[in-house]
């Protein structure tokens, strides 16, 4: 079966990439540790469209790409906004690598496109500014589960994607449920993604209803985090535009073989 796609329009051209897309979340990290340089390398490598990520600040108000505020290396608790930038790149994480600052990687891969959740309310002007000193604005989508630090960056930059904040997207699901999609649509008008789980306090999200309403919005459908090749394939199969994904190398794959099939 083929991939059915029923966007209405792109409205920014970090999506103007093949579609299916493939969003692997932070990085390819089978072999080396996530939210790296080469885990981002090798993610684009085995087929990945575009690279999920997460923003923190550092000591130095430098925005860097780590999950979690604390991180233990070689029995150590690291705290990342007590190390400089500089600091926590020199880090020994495993394969050489350390925690890398959003400009650095953004120059480094110039043709990425990165999907960036700013963790923290500390990291939205460092993440702003590495994004406009890289002239990579129109490459880069801006997520937050708090609209506050969502809206804060957005303000900050010109033209970069957004997707919903976790209570605007609660609500976009619970009007499609309820039948209510005009007024669903209408809560997505300043988005151009949702981004969501399979599901939100047990209610089935990527209902057909839901994803129509998406679309008739014009607004792009992804669903996360999703590992086993069998669900990728069900959920594209359903209508979705992408998925975030830990194995980009296995999501690759159902792509292409859904586009041949």
């Amino acid at each position: 079966m083929s991939v059915i796609v029923g966007i209405v329009k792109h409205v920014k051209s970090y999506f103007d990439t093949a579609l299916p897309h493939v969003l692997a979340h932070r990085g390819l990290h089978t072999e080396v540790p996530e939210n790296t340089l080469e885990a981002f390398r090798l993610a684009l490598a085995a087929g990945a469209t575009h690279i999920e990520t997460d923003a923190h600040a550092s000591a130095d108000g430098v925005a860097v790409l780590v999950h979690d505020p604390t991180i233990v290396v070689g029995g150590r608790t690291i705290v990342v906004a007590d190390l400089t930038a500089a600091e926590l790149a020199a880090l020994d994480l495993g394969a050489g690598e350390g925690i890398p600052s959003l400009e650095s990687v953004l120059v480094a891969l110039p043709e990425a496109r990165f999907n960036i959740d700013v963790k923290i309310t500390e990291a939205v002007g460092p993440v702003a500014h590495a994004i406009e000193i890289a002239n990579a604005s129109q490459r880069v989508l801006i997520a937050s589960f708090k609209a506050a630090r969502r809206t804060g960056t957005l303000r900050r930059l010109t033209g970069v994607a957004t997707s919903s904040s976790a209570t605007t997207s609660l609500l976009a699901v619970l009007l499609a449920t309820v039948g209510l999609t005009r007024l669903g649509a209408r809560a997505l008008a300043r988005v151009d993604a949702v981004q969501l789980p399979t599901t939100m306090f047990k209610i089935p999200v990527f209902t057909p209803r839901f994803i129509r309403m998406c679309h008739r919005a014009g607004v792009v459908v992804h669903a996360w985090t999703i590992n086993e090749p069998d669900q990728m394939r069900k959920l594209l199969e359903r209508g979705l535009d992408g998925i975030v994904t830990d194995r980009a190398d296995l999501a690759s794959d159902v792509v292409a073989q859904l586009k041949v099939a």
